[in-house]
Order: C-alpha cells, then sequence, then structure tokens
C-alpha cells in the first residue's frame, strides 16, 4: 500500500477541468498558507488539485523535528510515487490533462522528471511556481541544465524580484521553447509585492492562478489521456 498521502482540493462534480499534482518548498508543509492559497483559487477555476509531501516533510507532522530536505535529484522517485498515487485514486480521463508542479524546491522537482513522465503519458505539462534558478546571492550556481532542452510544456510564476531569479536575470538564461514565464508583479519568491508596488500579493497569486488555468486549457489532454505507467 502507498505510503503517500494526497491531500485533495476539487471542483464540483462536473467542474474539473485539469488535475495538478503539486509538491512543496523545502521549509514549509502543503498546508503552509502560500499552499492552502493556491489551492483554493486554482480549485475555482476548476483545477482539481492534490498536495503532497515528501518524506522528510511528513515526519515532522509525526515528531516535530525539522529536517533540511536532500537533494532535489533525490526526491524524483518520491515524486513519481505520488502521481502513480493519484492515478490510483483519480484515474485520468480523456480530455482532462494532468500536470505536475510544486512551489520552489517542488517545482524544480517536478521539472526533473517532467520529459521521461511526459513520454509515458502520465502528465500533459508542468507548474513551478517560484522556481529556484539559483541560491540567493549565488547567480553562479544555476539550476537551468536540465530547461534547456526541455520538452515538457512548463508554466513558470515567478516573482520579479525573487531572490532565487529576478526578471532581468532570467531573461538572459537559455532556455527552452517549450517554457513560459508568468511574471508576478515587484513578486519576492512567495510572489509577494512590496507595500508602493501597486499591487498586493491576493492580487499576484489570483493572477498566477489564473495563468495555471490559461496554460491547462491550452495543453493537449491527450499527453495524459491514458493509465500513467510509472516506475
Amino acid at each position: 500500500m502507498s505510503t503517500i498521502e494526497l491531500l485533495i482540493d476539487e471542483p464540483p462534480d462536473g467542474q474539473t477541468r485539469a488535475w495538478m499534482l503539486l509538491a512543496h518548498g523545502a521549509g514549509a508543509p502543503m498546508t503552509s498558507p502560500f499552499m492552502n492559497e493556491i489551492a483554493a483559487l486554482a480549485t475555482a477555476r476548476g483545477i482539481a488539485v492534490a498536495r503532497f509531501e515528501f518524506a522528510y516533510m511528513a515526519a515532522r507532522r509525526t515528531d516535530g523535528k525539522r529536517r533540511p530536505p536532500p537533494k532535489a535529484e533525490r526526491l524524483t522517485d518520491e515524486f513519481k510515487a505520488a502521481r502513480a498515487e493519484l492515478d490510483r485514486l483519480h484515474p485520468a480521463q480523456p480530455g482532462i490533462p494532468v500536470l505536475i508542479g510544486g512551489k520552489s524546491m517542488g517545482g524544480r522537482v517536478a521539472t526533473l522528471i517532467a520529459d521521461e513522465l511526459l513520454k509515458d503519458g502520465a502528465i500533459a505539462g508542468a507548474v513551478a511556481l517560484g522556481y529556484p534558478f539559483h541560491p540567493p546571492k549565488s547567480l553562479d550556481k544555476l539550476r537551468t541544465a536540465h530547461l534547456q532542452d526541455l520538452r515538457t510544456p512548463l508554466l513558470i510564476v515567478q516573482g520579479e524580484r525573487d531572490p532565487f531569479g529576478t526578471r532581468s536575470e532570467v531573461e538572459t538564461y537559455a532556455l527552452s521553447p517549450s517554457i513560459h514565464i508568468a511574471w508576478a508583479t515587484d513578486g519576492d519568491h512567495d510572489l509577494g509585492p512590496r507595500g508602493a508596488s501597486g499591487t498586493t500579493r491576493k492580487a499576484n497569486l489570483t493572477r498566477a492562478a489564473e495563468a495555471i488555468a490559461e496554460f491547462a486549457a491550452g495543453l493537449d489532454p491527450e499527453k495524459s489521456s491514458r493509465r500513467a505507467t510509472i516506475r
């Protein structure tokens, strides 16, 4: 039996236009305020959201101890297991695309397995909410090598002043043409703007959810219309 537990939010019956499997960031759980808000906003726009936690984060709920995350590459099997669990609970339906994604580190892990799952017919696209292009103040330590030739349609929602990759930095990177970036006005790593920016965190999160819905609507659902074969 799977040890992956999914937290699922669905639109009313008959209103689901896509599924999105979301992983959390490095330091906050799947029930963080950011994850709760984006799940609610996406669900309101017809995107069913399934959230899960990597084992190191789930263990915190048992003993309360904070643990550093493993390297992103070591979390790929757990993400694949979560995708398989979603398929067990909610088998893919014709015309309804499946996306994987996550906040920061969770989004990075999703991009590492995206092409494999796309090839297997397990997903139609991916979403990264605040992609960690590099560690803060370490612009030379880029995490973009696999993004240069990515085949999977990928939406990155990025704050314009995100310390993990600002707009002025990211626009100089060589990224695959399958990648679309939606910019959150004056947003930080949680898409929150400064007070004098003329916008609000709520507005940025709402626009993020709208971008996800538009992105999902443009995907080919046949890319994830057959039951996934995930190893």
